[in-house]
């Protein structure tokens, strides 16, 4: 099967109903996306597909083939990946950081779809759990890299 992720065209040799989580961590060595809760839940391991927010826990390989998925490993080459990052940096966001790769996911594909977002539009799209609750430096670095 071939994945395009990070740009990139990547060959895997996996069951078709493989969740991608465990393809980029297992058979890409992409780490940076993480397993939570594995039934879409927690958001750790938020990717984009085609620019849209996606649990890659609950989504199978063979439906991804022929799409564009990106990672947080190439999030900071989007210009509103960038941001987003710069924002969370600013901001001292993560604690212990663990859930931070898919909080800067959606957040990201949030500020591609809308990108002057209302404090109702932030707290709609940032579902994803933190176990730190860092919830408010979240919301405030997404109104941080909107403004940029």
């Amino acid at each position: 099967m071939e994945l395009t992720v990070n740009g990139a065209t990547h060959q895997v040799d996996v069951e078709p109903d493989t969740p991608l989580l465990w393809v980029l961590r297992d058979e890409l060595g992409m780490t940076g996306t993480k397993y939570g809760c594995g039934v879409a839940q927690c958001g750790a391991c938020t990717v984009l597909i085609d620019g849209q927010a996606t649990r890659s826990c609950v989504t199978t390989v063979d439906s991804v083939a022929g799409v564009a998925i990106t990672t947080i490993e190439a999030i900071e080459q989007d210009p509103e990946g960038r941001k987003v990052v710069e924002a969370w940096i600013t901001n001292q966001v993560p604690q212990c950081g663990y859930c931070q790769s898919g909080q800067v996911m959606a957040a990201t594909a949030l500020l591609k779809q809308t990108p002057q977002p209302t404090q109702d539009d932030i707290a709609d799209a940032m579902v994803n759990l933190c176990r730190c609750g860092t919830y408010n430096a979240i919301s405030a670095a997404v109104r941080q890299a909107a403004q940029a």
